[in-house]
């Protein structure tokens, strides 16, 4: 599915939006190993990851997704993929981290972050 560079800052608006309202979660269960093993790997908390949505642009912008999920066919998951300096848990240093962010914005307004973790394979930027 094809989208102009406005309508992706027209939903990164809404995206912002509803986060700074505080309208906004990262999804973290069994289902979710690899948004797990950031939080795990890297000192980082949900202020951070607050504002490195807030700081997304259209040119971060990837690809639409569509909803697998039985019910929620009709949803559709922007990704985007962003590079952040996380410091180690368990270390000292100072890493650069490429980021994968797949969002949810649903009508109320509220934002599911579905995926939130280092990307496991290079992206494909629509505006770069």
């Amino acid at each position: 599915m094809e989208k102009s560079i406005k309508e992706i800052e027209d939903y990164l608006a809404g995206v912002k939006a509803a986060v700074k309202r505080g309208r906004w979660q990262i999804e973290r269960n069994k289902k979710r190993q690899a948004n797990l093993a950031l939080f795990r790997e890297y000192v980082i908390d949900e202020r951070r990851c607050r504002q490195i949505i807030l700081e997304l642009s259209a040119y971060d912008f990837s690809s639409i997704l569509q909803n697998e999920h039985a019910g929620y066919e009709q949803e559709q998951l922007y990704v985007f993929g962003t590079e952040v300096s996380l410091l180690q848990r368990f270390g000292e240093r100072m890493d650069i981290v490429p980021l994968y962010i797949k969002l949810n914005r649903l009508e109320e307004p509220f934002v599911i972050v579905v995926s939130f973790h280092r990307q496991a394979r290079v992206l494909k930027y629509a505006f770069r």
